[in-house]
């Protein structure tokens, strides 16, 4: 019974540590947020979406987790799309750079997507949808501003 109990606090840990896995926004299979449903975010939560119910969108692969979903992004992609091509917003805003993304850790401002690191940084959790939080005015325009910048240069 004990190990029974132990291969399922191992098996807890590790699911655990895997939803704080820093990815890029597109992997290198042209998949969009670790297949993580942009539409769902709209209602306040990071879903995985399903291969069954994808779009493509500028060669960019979007999955969904319902037919609902699917067919919002169709009718109007721009609308769900995350902000900076989906690289972490704080990093755009405060460090003009490109970070990636926790796609589980993630903010709704003003109709629009922004997500964020949210992980282990030089031995230590970071997660910048905190700081982000505390001054989003102002990161918004610095990274609406850093942008094209950081962008072009990489």
């Amino acid at each position: 019974m004990k190990t029974i109990k132990n291969i399922i606090l191992v098996i807890a840990i590790s699911m655990a540590s895997i939803s704080l896995a820093q990815i890029a926004p597109v992997d290198d299979n042209g998949l969009a947020i670790g297949g993580y449903d942009v539409v769902a975010y709209f209602s306040g939560k990071a879903e995985k979406g399903l291969e069954s119910y994808s779009a493509k969108y500028n060669g960019v692969t979007y999955y969904f987790a319902n037919i609902t979903n699917s067919n919002a992004f169709k009718k109007a992609p721009k609308k769900y799309l995350p902000q900076f091509d989906g690289y972490c917003a704080w990093g755009v805003g405060e460090k003009e750079t490109k970070f990636p993304i926790n796609p589980e850790t993630f903010d709704i401002v003003d109709g629009k997507l922004y997500l964020f690191f949210n992980g282990p940084f030089n031995g230590a959790p970071f997660n910048t949808l905190e700081p982000w939080e505390a001054e989003t005015s102002r990161l918004i325009k610095a990274a609406h501003k850093n942008w094209d910048k950081i962008n072009k240069s990489n």
